[in-house]
């Protein structure tokens, strides 16, 4: 009895480290961050950097103004929802409810494997087959935001369903019963009853997938025209947050450099807003409910 309790105690104590150790990751991620990245925003002017539609680190004097990309990441990750959520939810639902159980065997492991290629992967994919397909039937040269959006669209499904596939077969067989009695059809039972009980955790999958997105970088590079601009169509170039600190992260010194942690301070406070205003929502929906 007292070996049982002396092991619950240790495993107690395990977990308990664990738990500190990602949060002393994070913090210290955070310090990093802010120490080497505010500083520059301050330097070179918060509103400078924000809204600021030149970034020319090599001209004199150099100039570090990040609106472009910023507008070029929401654009990229907004179209790659538009894209990946309707797709990933209603395949989720089809998983949970719909699928027979000899076919769930291979789609099940099918979408697990999409979560398993490497970013790089992707990018090469969208490099010989989706930017040439973009090409030929929208005009441009193929890199594009829409080529980009895509390629994310298809990157963010695993996440999507793995989360929403989970929230769903948590909700209680009762509700789905319930709505049967009630005389809906099992359509309606799923979509009516079942989605609207599953939200929070459809949500969550939405929240990751859009981290997924906007954290991405060497899909992105590849396809995306890395291109400072605001795009004025799908077939036009962009460049996002990301692709900008990986293509000059490598060469940079001083004030350039510092710029770029910057960059990854405004990234990190802008998945932080995105993560709190649906955390947000999701408190208002239960208070509702």
């Amino acid at each position: 009895m007292r070996l049982s309790r002396l092991k619950e105690k240790a495993m107690q104590g395990v977990f308990f480290l664990t738990a500190i150790t990602s949060i002393a990751a994070v913090v210290t991620i955070c310090i990093f961050l802010f120490y080497n990245g505010v500083p520059a925003m301050a330097e070179i002017g918060f509103f400078d950097f924000l809204g600021g539609q030149d970034w020319s680190p090599k001209n004199v004097p150099a100039s570090y103004g990040i609106f472009d990309m910023i507008v070029g990441s929401v654009y990229v990750t907004a179209d790659a929802l538009v894209i990946g959520v309707p797709i990933g939810i209603l395949t989720s639902i089809f998983l949970a409810r719909f699928c027979p159980a000899p076919l769930y065997k291979i789609l099940k492991p099918a979408t697990e494997l999409l979560a398993g290629i490497p970013s790089i992967v992707y990018g090469f994919f969208g490099l010989m087959v989706i930017v040439p397909l973009v090409r030929n039937n929208f005009g441009g040269n193929g890199s594009s935001l829409l080529s980009a959006s895509i390629v994310l669209g298809i990157m963010i499904l695993p996440t999507i369903i793995g989360v929403s596939e989970s929230a769903l077969r948590a909700v209680p067989e009762s509700y789905y019963e319930g709505a049967l009695a009630l005389g809906a059809t099992k359509e309606r039972s799923i979509f009516k009853t079942i989605l609207p009980a599953a939200k929070s955790g459809v949500l969550a999958g939405v929240v990751l997938g859009i981290g997924r997105a906007i954290g991405e970088t060497m899909a992105v590079v590849l396809i995306a025209g890395n291109q400072v601009q605001i795009p004025s169509s799908l077939t036009d170039g962009v460049r996002t947050l990301t692709a900008n600190i990986v293509l000059e992260m490598g060469y940079s010194t001083g004030l350039h450099r510092e710029a770029l942690i910057a960059t990854g301070v405004v990234l990190f406070v802008f998945i932080l807003l995105i993560t709190l205003s649906m955390q947000a929502i999701k408190s208002r929906g239960e208070k509702n409910g």
